[in-house]
């Protein structure tokens, strides 16, 4: 008797947690895939864990209710609900038990479907069960392709901002805003080159399994979505930082450049430091370099290491002594400051908005500002070319108003570039497009336009999205590769 009671109990908190932690999967992240959940689970090293620890304390807050909602309808039943149905009483033993197991079983079956569909594990097993052959149709390999460097090869600084759309531009501009979240980006992308979607401030459409920083760092510099594998060689493999691929680091280093990549987080986290340390050999600077170098104390951390105020500074002195080696070089950096929840605030920022989000964007913009107007004072500023994108849309939920006629969008800006872009608005593309369009807006020559999945957006040729559509090409992505598994990953 006993025994049945901890495990009627068991199975209750069980269901309870799957469905808790859908609805806290649901709240915090939207529409999150069920891609990111399993990333997120095995290479989770080096995060922020203010979010899963709000995560365990909602799922057992969640829990601790339930169970006792559950206690209270028991104590209903046999205290009133029994004493005023008479009937109640006289249903025998068996016809008690099944009644029970009726409800373990419907609320089974509750908890079940929230994980399915809220995490779309449902979506993930059908698109697994198809192949295509988006990769054998469509991929382009650079090293079976003639690249060529202009003679003078030109500096890349290469800013990702956490989460940066196009959407917070005022909407007089194309955004979704009335007084802009993003003035000095506002005025940038203006002044500038921004590929668009529209005949405004547009930008990139989020195609699927590049919606997260890693997999967004993937796309841009390597122009393939992150798929993800539930077999045990992917995590191996992914490991060794995709052995078939040859991308955008693959590409400058080997004419001459030298690599970098500065972050204020733990460049362990998703893989990161394997990823560019594989591709292009890049030197890492992370939050753990920062106490290495004495740039911050040893006991130092916030957020999810040092913040964008640090970062920026730190940057310009890396970039200077970079600046003076003989060879070209390649800096990239990825913000932080504007990640969800609610981003963070140093003391220097300011409340403009009543948003505390829209305020870290505020502030973030600000010091991007202040960033390139720096590097436009610097002698090298010549021969170099500044490109500033979001890695990916927001995850934050409810943080726009909803506006069914209105296509939110990955920013862009491509700054002192080498070439014009042939048309510039009116385009449908993604961050796919953005590996071969880096490398032109340095001068260099692509055979056909085209690397991985991206096209150059500087030229005519189509794209993916505008050939075969948003909805189909995700469609394809989310289905299961071969050549994605076997000659990417490197599986075989």
């Amino acid at each position: 008797m006993k025994n049945k009671k901890v495990l009627k109990i068991t199975i209750l908190t069980i269901c309870l947690i799957l469905i808790f932690f859908s609805i806290f999967m649901k709240l915090k992240f939207n529409d999150v895939s069920f891609e990111l959940l399993i990333f997120s689970i095995f290479t989770s090293k080096g995060g922020n864990l203010d979010i899963l620890f709000l995560g365990i304390l909602f799922v057992l807050c969640g829990v601790l209710v339930g169970l006792g909602l559950i206690f209270l309808i028991k104590l209903f039943y046999k205290k009133i609900l029994k004493k005023k149905l008479p009937f109640l009483e006289m249903l025998n033993d068996k016809t008690k038990s099944i009644i029970k197991l009726v409800i373990y079983v419907l609320i089974s079956i509750i908890s079940i479907f929230c994980v399915l569909r809220i995490l779309k594990i449902d979506v993930y097993i059908m698109s697994q069960s198809k192949e295509t052959s988006l990769f054998e149709e469509y991929y382009v390999n650079g090293r079976d392709i003639e690249i060529t460097f202009p003679e003078q090869k030109r500096n890349l600084i290469y800013i990702y901002v956490e989460s940066l759309e196009s959407t917070n531009v005022s909407n007089k501009n194309g955004g979704l805003v009335s007084d802009s979240y993003i003035p000095n980006l506002e005025e940038l992308a203006l002044k500038n080159i921004n590929f668009s979607n529209n005949n405004k401030i547009g930008g990139a459409l989020q195609v699927n399994n590049t919606d997260w920083t890693m997999a967004a760092l993937i796309a841009h510099t390597s122009g393939i979505p992150f798929k993800i594998s539930m077999d045990i060689n992917f995590y191996n493999n992914y490991i060794n930082s995709f052995p078939g691929l040859y991308n955008l680091g693959d590409i400058l280093k080997e004419n001459g450049y030298n690599n970098y990549f500065m972050i204020g987080s733990d460049a362990e986290f998703g893989g990161r430091k394997s990823f560019f340390e594989t591709h292009g050999n890049y030197a890492i600077y992370d939050y753990y370099y920062a106490i290495e170098n004495k740039d911050i104390e040893e006991d130092y951390f916030v957020w999810w290491g040092y913040e964008d105020k640090k970062l920026f500074e730190f940057a310009k002195e890396k970039i200077l002594d970079a600046s003076k080696k003989e060879e070209p070089f390649n800096f990239t950096l990825l913000t932080v400051d504007t990640h969800f929840t609610d981003g963070y605030m140093d003391d220097s920022c300011e409340e403009v908005f009543d948003n505390k989000y829209a305020n870290s964007f505020y502030c973030s913009d600000t010091k991007i500002g202040k960033f390139v107007n720096w590097i436009e004072e610097q002698d090298f500023y010549e021969n170099t070319t500044i490109v500033i994108v979001g890695d990916h849309m927001t995850m934050q939920s409810n943080f726009y108003e909803e506006n069914k006629n209105y296509q939110r969008t990955i920013y862009n800006a491509f700054i002192n570039s080498k070439i014009e872009p042939e048309k510039e608005k009116n385009r449908l593309f993604s961050t796919l497009d953005l590996f071969p369009t880096t490398l032109a807006s340095l001068g260099v020559e692509i055979e056909g336009n085209k690397l991985g999945l991206g096209v150059n957006l500087f030229s005519k040729e189509k794209t993916l999205v505008e050939k075969l559509g948003l909805e189909n090409l995700n469609k394809e992505i989310s289905k299961k590769s071969y050549y994605y598994d076997n000659i990417i990953i490197g599986n075989e």
